[in-house]
Protein backbone atom coordinates (compact mmCIF):
# COMPACT_ATOMS: atom_id res chain seq x y z
CA UNK A 1 0.00 0.00 0.00
CA UNK A 2 1.66 3.36 -1.11
CA UNK A 3 1.52 6.04 1.58
CA UNK A 4 0.55 9.90 1.47
CA UNK A 5 4.67 10.39 2.45
CA UNK A 6 5.20 7.89 -0.46
CA UNK A 7 2.98 9.52 -3.00
CA UNK A 8 4.45 13.19 -1.71
CA UNK A 9 8.24 11.96 -2.33
CA UNK A 10 7.64 10.31 -5.58
CA UNK A 11 5.82 13.80 -6.64
CA UNK A 12 8.76 15.97 -5.49
CA UNK A 13 11.48 16.79 -8.31
CA UNK A 14 15.08 17.18 -7.23
CA UNK A 15 16.84 19.81 -8.93
CA UNK A 16 20.32 19.84 -9.13
CA UNK A 17 22.40 23.51 -8.71
CA UNK A 18 19.85 25.75 -8.40
CA UNK A 19 19.83 28.21 -7.44
CA UNK A 20 23.27 28.12 -7.37
CA UNK A 21 25.95 24.95 -8.11
CA UNK A 22 26.22 22.25 -5.16
CA UNK A 23 22.38 23.34 -4.25
CA UNK A 24 19.76 20.33 -5.06
CA UNK A 25 16.36 22.11 -4.85
CA UNK A 26 13.35 20.35 -3.98
CA UNK A 27 10.67 21.40 -6.61
CA UNK A 28 6.78 21.13 -4.92
CA UNK A 29 5.21 22.47 -8.18
CA UNK A 30 4.05 18.32 -8.90
CA UNK A 31 2.49 18.12 -5.64
CA UNK A 32 0.06 21.37 -6.31
CA UNK A 33 -0.02 20.11 -9.70
CA UNK A 34 -2.21 17.32 -8.78
CA UNK A 35 -5.19 17.89 -6.99
CA UNK A 36 -6.22 15.20 -5.20
CA UNK A 37 -2.70 14.70 -3.53
CA UNK A 38 -2.36 18.38 -2.42
CA UNK A 39 -6.24 17.88 -1.04
CA UNK A 40 -4.57 14.61 0.79
CA UNK A 41 -1.49 16.65 2.17
CA UNK A 42 -3.60 19.43 3.56
CA UNK A 43 -6.26 16.56 5.25
CA UNK A 44 -3.39 15.26 6.32
CA UNK A 45 -1.70 18.45 8.21
CA UNK A 46 -4.83 19.73 9.35
CA UNK A 47 -5.93 16.32 11.28
CA UNK A 48 -2.59 15.77 12.76
CA UNK A 49 -2.81 19.41 13.92
CA UNK A 50 -6.38 19.96 14.77
CA UNK A 51 -6.60 21.41 18.32
CA UNK A 52 -2.46 21.86 18.77
CA UNK A 53 -2.59 25.29 17.10
CA UNK A 54 -3.74 28.97 17.95
CA UNK A 55 -2.09 30.34 14.18
CA UNK A 56 -0.35 28.89 11.53
CA UNK A 57 3.17 30.74 9.95
CA UNK A 58 4.26 30.92 6.68
CA UNK A 59 7.46 31.23 5.57
CA UNK A 60 6.95 32.96 1.74
CA UNK A 61 6.41 31.44 -1.07
CA UNK A 62 6.04 27.85 -0.34
CA UNK A 63 4.59 28.48 3.14
CA UNK A 64 1.49 30.93 1.85
CA UNK A 65 0.57 27.71 -0.20
CA UNK A 66 0.19 25.64 2.19
CA UNK A 67 -0.23 27.53 5.29
CA UNK A 68 -3.48 29.43 4.05
CA UNK A 69 -5.65 26.21 3.28
CA UNK A 70 -4.09 24.97 6.51
CA UNK A 71 -5.30 27.83 8.72
CA UNK A 72 -8.44 27.52 7.25
CA UNK A 73 -9.09 24.22 7.82
CA UNK A 74 -7.57 24.72 11.23
CA UNK A 75 -10.14 27.63 11.95
CA UNK A 76 -7.46 29.84 12.78
CA UNK A 77 -5.55 32.71 12.04
CA UNK A 78 -2.73 33.13 9.23
CA UNK A 79 0.80 34.91 9.82
CA UNK A 80 2.77 35.79 6.61
CA UNK A 81 6.31 35.95 7.02
CA UNK A 82 8.09 37.98 4.50
CA UNK A 83 11.61 39.18 3.29
CA UNK A 84 12.56 42.48 4.48
CA UNK A 85 10.52 45.13 3.10
CA UNK A 86 7.66 43.73 2.22
CA UNK A 87 5.16 44.00 5.22
CA UNK A 88 3.49 47.63 5.34
CA UNK A 89 3.33 47.58 9.34
CA UNK A 90 6.40 47.78 12.41
CA UNK A 91 7.99 44.42 11.94
CA UNK A 92 10.32 41.71 13.88
CA UNK A 93 13.03 40.67 11.91
CA UNK A 94 15.31 37.83 12.17
CA UNK A 95 18.24 37.02 10.29
CA UNK A 96 19.70 33.54 9.38
CA UNK A 97 22.06 31.51 7.27
CA UNK A 98 21.83 29.48 4.43
CA UNK A 99 24.14 26.45 2.47
CA UNK A 100 24.85 29.95 0.43
CA UNK A 101 24.26 33.08 2.23
CA UNK A 102 22.72 34.95 4.74
CA UNK A 103 18.73 36.11 4.33
CA UNK A 104 15.87 37.66 6.58
CA UNK A 105 12.49 37.41 7.48
CA UNK A 106 10.00 39.93 9.18
CA UNK A 107 6.93 39.76 10.54
CA UNK A 108 4.26 42.17 12.01
CA UNK A 109 4.92 42.70 15.17
CA UNK A 110 1.71 42.52 16.34
CA UNK A 111 1.33 39.28 14.31
CA UNK A 112 1.24 36.28 17.72
CA UNK A 113 -0.13 37.68 21.15
CA UNK A 114 1.53 36.21 24.00
CA UNK A 115 1.02 32.26 24.96
CA UNK A 116 -0.83 31.71 21.29
CA UNK A 117 0.47 28.44 20.28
Amino acid sequence: MTTLADRVRAAIRDIPDFPKPGILFKDITPVLSDAQLFHDVIAEMTAQHQGNVDVVVGIESRGFIFGAPLALGLGVSFIPIRKPGKLPFRTRRVDYELEYGTDALEAHEDAIAGGQR
